[in-house]
């Protein structure tokens, strides 16, 4: 995988990663639609997961600091962060 190929796709995890985030927040806090919480919920795990493989093969493959390393994977515990982590580090 060329660095192009992983950042594009580690971009669109992050994407995905920090939609599933809100949207798991507003179904289940807002909105409380019980029966949704477990299938968005096993989908926001799945991409979380990939989210943090990707930011330690990042690491590896982009050569980031700890602290670039560190931000990147802390953003993925704030709601909105991820958006933050695409536009700053993964262009």
């Amino acid at each position: 995988m060329n660095n192009k190929s992983f950042l594009t796709t580690f971009r669109i995890t992050a994407i995905l990663e920090g939609v599933s985030y809100i949207l798991i927040l507003l179904v289940a806090y807002v909105f409380k639609i019980h029966e949704w919480v477990r299938p968005i919920g096993m989908a926001h795990g799945v991409l979380f997961i990939a989210y943090v493989i990707f930011t330690f093969l990042g690491k590896m493959i982009e050569r980031w600091s700890i602290k670039d390393t560190a931000i990147i994977f802390l953003a993925s515990l704030i709601p909105f962060g991820t958006f933050y982590v695409e536009k700053k580090y993964l262009k």
